[in-house]
């Protein structure tokens, strides 16, 4: 019996991890499937966009779902649905399948995530935790952060077909061991009659708006865009019908309640910072590496695989400490850690490389994995099981939601940055500065010493680049300052919470 469920709950944690790093593993190689689909620019990101939105109105309801049609229907639907929906955008032509596979992807894999979260509290006891929180831990945060590394290996050994084509085999198995060996809850088929549709609908709107309004809004000046403010209407009407629905439907889709339990609203707001942390760095080194450095996908896969290693060492570790150890004080270490590596890159110059950032990465990982064990624990380990479901879907939109905020930030603080540090130091490089004209005079001979047809105008333009990139290494500065702000902040809330009971994760097991 035990040992059923144990393999039960790893096949579900499999699943879970297919569906997080089938996020990632695209976007280290959106120029192979551009190429491949032969689409434009602005309509490749579209490819991340469409399972983002899809998931994250997948995640909240989830737990609607499994307490209507219990855990074992639901994740066995997600796992077949997103096998099959892999297999699809393996076959895709042309960009527009491309995207609705994608979306059909991210909302029936959504299924499988909180779902494992609320198995691991509700069919474990909580001397088992230190096994467990570590675990789901792990793969929430270590599938993102390997998955450009796995995309980029494959993408250059196969084909981008095969980003999808992978997830094949495991589906079907993890389909298979989720439908023959689950069995933790009853299905409660009356809850079908009192389903909230307007509610649903409100959900929809409401948080696929705000995925969308957060993604395209740092490129297109916001509000200035037509479709960017026409989602932002979308958006609050769909929030208002569903907070209406929330708190006053007889089942609401997703029940809000669980808020209530200040150990699960604290637990909530760290998740969603986690999110920023995770989702936001995870998109910044390859970024930076990508522009200012020139690498290409397998190179930056190999420059970050340093984090997902420290990350996969440190969980067992922080599996012992969280038995150990008051959370709250393991949370604090975490967030510091964390400031401390983002600090460093506070230093971050045009030739950073591998070495320079291993320090940097491998302060990320441990400190990932420190926070986000004793962030579970606190969040999920007080609430009654009849609870576990529905603020296991919140507790994870949590995390998507901070990472979809993290990146629109990051994003609007690059851009506006760039353009105020390139107009302060194009200042200083003007024709009569000193400084500015002598630089030039030396590239102008050196071009010509080399044999160069225009000499000045290639000095010019070689200035020119200087400057810009010069620029751009300045505004991933100031995102570096204002991450490391937020999470040495962090560290000092984390004393304020109360310390949850000896049972919730604490002092488990003694």
């Amino acid at each position: 019996m035990e040992t059923r469920r144990i393999v039960a709950f790893l096949a579900m944690v499999f699943g879970m991890f297919m569906a997080i790093l089938d996020i990632q593993i695209v976007s280290a190689s959106l120029a192979e499937i551009q190429a491949g689909l032969s689409a434009s620019s602005d309509e490749i990101p579209w490819v991340q966009t469409s399972y983002l939105i899809a998931e994250v109105i997948m995640i909240p309801l989830s737990g609607f779902l499994s307490r209507m049609l219990s855990t074992r229907v639901l994740f066995t639907t997600a796992a077949a649905g997103f096998t099959a929906a892999s297999a699809l955008a393996a076959t895709a032509t042309n960009i527009d399948q491309m995207i609705v596979y994608r979306a059909i992807q991210g909302f029936i894999g959504g299924g499988m995530i909180p779902s494992v979260f609320a198995a691991a509290f509700t069919i474990f006891p909580p001397s088992k935790r230190a096994i467990v929180s570590p675990m789901i831990g792990l793969v929430a945060t270590l599938a993102p952060t390997i998955g450009p590394t796995v995309g980029g290996y494959i993408s250059h050994a196969m084909s981008w077909h095969w980003l999808f084509l992978v997830n094949v085999v495991p589906g079907i198995l993890v389909a298979s061991a989720a439908w023959a060996l689950i069995d933790f809850d009853k299905p409660n088929l009356s809850l079908f009659s009192k389903f909230d549709w307007w509610g649903l609908i409100g959900m929809a709107a409401f948080l696929g708006s705000l995925e969308y309004v957060l993604e395209e809004g740092p490129t297109n000046d916001w509000l200035q865009d037509q479709a960017v403010f026409i989602f932002s209407i979308v958006m609050v009407v769909g929030a208002v019908l569903f907070f209406w629905r929330a708190f006053t439907a007889e089942e609401p889709i997703v029940d809000l309640k669980a808020f209530t339990n200040i150990n699960f609203a604290f637990g909530s707001v760290f998740s969603f910072v986690i999110g920023i942390g995770l989702y936001g760095l995870t998109y910044l080194y390859p970024i930076y590496l990508g522009r200012i450095r020139g690498y290409d996908s397998m190179m930056i896969g190999e420059a970050l695989f340093v984090s997902g290693l420290a990350m996969f060492f440190t969980a067992p570790v922080s599996g012992i400490l969280s038995r150990k150890m008051d959370p709250r004080l393991m949370m604090m270490i975490g967030f510091l850690g964390f400031a401390a590596g983002t600090w460093q890159m506070t230093h971050l110059t045009a030739d950073w490389d591998f070495w320079e950032l291993f320090v940097p990465q491998i302060l990320r990982g441990t400190s990932m994995m420190l926070c986000m064990v004793p962030i579970n624990n606190i969040a999920l380990g007080t609430l009654p099981p009849e609870r576990l479901k529905n603020a296991s879907g919140l507790f994870n939109l949590t995390r998507n939601l901070g990472g979809a905020v993290g990146l629109a930030v990051i994003n609007t603080v690059l851009t506006h940055r760039n353009d105020f540090h390139y107009a302060r130091l194009a200042e200083h490089v003007q024709w009569g500065s000193a400084a500015a004209g002598t630089q030039l005079d030396n590239m102008t001979r050196n071009f010509e010493a080399h044999g160069a047809a225009d000499a000045g105008k290639a000095a010019l333009a070689k200035l020119s680049g200087m400057v810009h990139q010069q620029a751009a290494l300045m505004s991933f500065m100031d995102v570096f300052y204002l991450l490391t702000m937020l999470f040495a902040s962090l560290a000092i809330f984390a004393l304020v919470i109360r310390k949850p009971p000896e049972s919730a994760g604490g002092g488990a097991g003694h």
